[in-house]
């Protein structure tokens, strides 16, 4: 059974940093692109990093670029966003997403065939 399971949510100040885990089960990322979004309250979810499974290729919002970074092990079978520079606007769910091999449109959530269950992030001072 295909399982993504985040982790690495938490509180912390603006300018700090956090490190989200991506663990996959049930698959490879080999062939599989992994997306990570995140909701907050009232909005529409969002798409903030891609990385593709074929060739490794990554991808960022304009909202996060610069200040996110998302790797994957191979070995662990996860994938990582690490979150630097954090602000306020930055507190939401993050979630991350599964669909095969390249991240084209990769801020359209519909295009992901499995979902983690989400890891809260806030950021406040």
């Amino acid at each position: 059974q295909l399982q993504l399971v985040e982790s690495g949510g938490g509180l912390v100040q603006p300018g700090g940093s956090l490190r989200l885990s991506c663990a996959a089960s049930g698959f490879t990322f080999d062939y599989y692109a992994i997306g990570w979004f995140r909701q907050a309250p009232g909005k529409e979810r969002e798409g903030v990093s891609c990385i593709s499974g074929i060739d490794g290729s990554t991808y960022y919002a304009d909202s996060v670029k610069g200040r996110f970074t998302i790797s994957r092990d191979g070995a662990k079978n996860t994938v990582y966003l690490q979150l630097n520079s954090l602000k306020p606007e930055d507190t939401a769910v993050y979630y991350c997403a599964a669909r095969t091999h390249y991240c084209s449109a990769y801020r359209n959530p519909e295009l992901y065939d499995y979902w983690g269950q989400g890891t809260q992030v806030t950021v406040s001072s």
